[in-house]
């Protein structure tokens, strides 16, 4: 039997919480279908992803300052991914965000970010998606952003000891 396991912002906060969740997927082979949400508060002090992500983009379409903003947030993720000890750098995925935001994509699009880019470094923190594959990653991250699925949902399969959001996209939207 397949399973769906979806981790809520506080389960995925900091590298500690991406640890538990790591073990809890690896635990059970049956745990195929991972929903990441994006980071939630650490502490009654913190700011949820979410929440800095729009924010930022808000503060974008109104011409309004926003760098500060956005390097919050990629420092968030820089923190998460140094704590993992994985290999990854997200700079190029930082430039498109800003770039879309820049472009008024919308703030569905911002909410989603943060799913995504905790998708990505879930996937490689347990070794299911290296860095050197990312070029089919910004195709499958288009066709992903056209699924019947809430857009703020990044829904990524684990088949055969690899992610495939691919699989995943045809998957979901077959009839």
């Amino acid at each position: 039997m397949k399973k769906v396991v979806k981790f809520g912002g506080s389960s995925l906060a900091s590298a500690r919480q991406f640890k538990k969740v790591g073990e809890i997927i690896r635990a059970d082979k049956a745990r195929r279908y991972v929903v990441p949400s994006a980071p939630g508060k650490r502490n009654d002090k913190d700011e949820k992803v979410t929440d800095l992500l729009y924010q930022c983009y808000d503060a974008a379409v109104e011409e309004r300052s926003y760098k500060k903003i956005l390097e919050k947030i990629k420092n968030r993720y820089d923190e998460i991914i140094e704590g993992l000890g994985i290999d990854l750098n997200l700079d190029y995925e930082f430039a498109r965000i800003e770039e879309n935001f820049l472009k008024k994509a919308g703030r569905d699009y911002a909410a989603s970010r943060g799913e995504y880019l905790n998708g990505l470094i879930m996937a490689a923190y347990l070794g299911l998606w290296m860095p050197q594959r990312w070029s089919s990653l910004m195709k499958t991250e288009t066709l992903m952003q056209t699924l019947p699925i809430r857009s703020w949902e990044s829904v990524w399969s684990i088949l055969s000891g690899r992610l495939s959001p691919d699989f995943t996209a045809q998957s979901m939207t077959a009839p």
